[in-house]
């Protein structure tokens, strides 16, 4: 049997956490991940607005409370006024991984030219890895598996094939991911057996 894993997702929206309209980040992540992890999964979701003190408490929370070994956020992360997602994150780090990010914008650079504007960061906090994603539901698909050719060969990879073994060396539960949608890279040496169902 696969590893338990404790997930937080954080949307964070002004408008929808007032129920101006309706969150899409949440169902879009839950969705994603359902379908790209093979471990049971514990989900923690949160939508809030962008207030950078209520957004490190969260992040906070998600860690040090629920003891989540993976938290990600959507949204408030461009160059807008409001955007301070990735202030607060750093405001709860203990060490910044930026090849996150820079592989984030590397994906979204193929589809539009204002990838450049988006700032997400990823860091990490204790034994839990905190990754910022973009906003829109199809850009966090493509920023988490990666882009495919039409015959299935990955051209980019994704940010999520890092994910797994991040997590296992910051200590976490071993991520076994479904190919199909990602694969997990990790060295020969960190590789488990297949567990038969």
């Amino acid at each position: 049997m696969s590893d338990a894993v404790r997930i937080g997702i954080v949307s964070i929206s002004d408008r929808a956490s007032s129920g101006v309209y309706e969150d899409k980040g949440l169902p879009a992540l839950q969705d994603w991940l359902s379908r790209a992890l093979r471990n049971p999964i514990s989900f923690e979701p949160r939508l809030i607005p962008d207030e950078r003190a209520l957004i490190a408490q969260t992040l906070r929370e998600l860690v040090d409370e629920a003891a989540c070994d993976l938290v990600l956020t959507t949204g408030g992360t461009g160059p807008a006024l409001r955007d301070v997602t990735p202030e607060a994150t750093l405001d709860v780090a203990d060490k910044e991984m930026p090849g996150f990010g820079e592989q984030m914008r590397q994906i979204s650079l193929r589809f539009v030219p204002t990838a450049i504007l988006s700032r997400q960061v990823a860091v990490i906090r204790g034994k839990s890895l905190i990754i910022n994603l973009p906003g829109q539901p199809k850009a966090i698909a493509e920023t988490l598996e990666g882009l495919k050719s039409s015959d299935g060969e990955t051209l980019v990879p994704g940010i999520f094939a890092a994910v797994p073994y991040c997590i296992d060396l910051i200590g976490g539960p071993y991520l076994e991911t479904a190919e199909e949608v990602v694969k997990a890279f990790r060295p020969k040496s960190a590789q488990r057996p297949v567990k038969a169902a």
